[in-house]
């Protein structure tokens, strides 16, 4: 399989692609898709989860245990739980944000798709990301996996990346190019 340099060389596209490979060998790659789609939603939100991945002071042991009955209670499968434990055990877990990432644009590149990361300021409801996926298919020719994101820091309209473009429409951005505009 061919992967871009970009993932590989980064620590989470390490780990995504190792956990790729292995859930795709297995036919496995639906199944940790969506697990890795319910504990991306966990982590967003849940504070104590959060706290659980970034912190240096829980032990690998406790952090091992812990996310292992976070996986029970989200319903993982087992080749994602053995993998958190995995990350648990390497004092990974911090890198899971960027490996859910990395690993959805593996898995969109072997379904011949695109991917692309839309950053609103609110959540955006079915019909505009079906409206933006439809949008997005015609730039690109093909289908786009969306991961969406919030970020209320933007202020209204949208930030899109596909791949090596960044789309900012965001009224942020807008308002620091009228401030610069007006300096100068």
């Amino acid at each position: 399989m061919e992967q871009s340099g970009g993932i590989q060389a980064s620590l989470s596209g390490r780990y995504a692609s190792a956990l790729f490979q292995l859930a795709r060998d297995e036919n496995q790659l639906s199944a940790v898709e969506a697990s890795l789609g319910s504990v991306k939603q966990a982590l967003a939100e849940s504070a104590d989860l959060r706290a659980l991945a970034s912190s240096p002071l829980i032990g690998r042991e406790a952090a091992g245990k812990a996310i292992a009955a976070v996986a029970a209670s989200l319903g993982v499968d087992p080749l994602t739980t053995k993998f958190l434990g995995v990350l648990a055990e390497n004092r990974r877990l911090g890198s899971l944000d960027a490996i859910i990432r990395d690993f959805r644009q593996l898995a969109a590149r072997q379904r011949g798709e695109a991917s692309a990361e839309i950053v609103s300021a609110h959540p955006l409801d079915d019909g505009q990301v079906a409206s933006l996926k439809t949008r997005l298919k015609s730039m690109v020719g093909s289908e786009v996996a969306v991961d969406l994101k919030v970020d209320p820091s933007i202020l209204g309209g949208l930030i899109v990346r596909l791949g090596s473009r960044q789309i900012d429409g965001s009224i942020r951005t807008k308002l620091n190019t009228l401030a610069q505009a007006m300096k100068g």
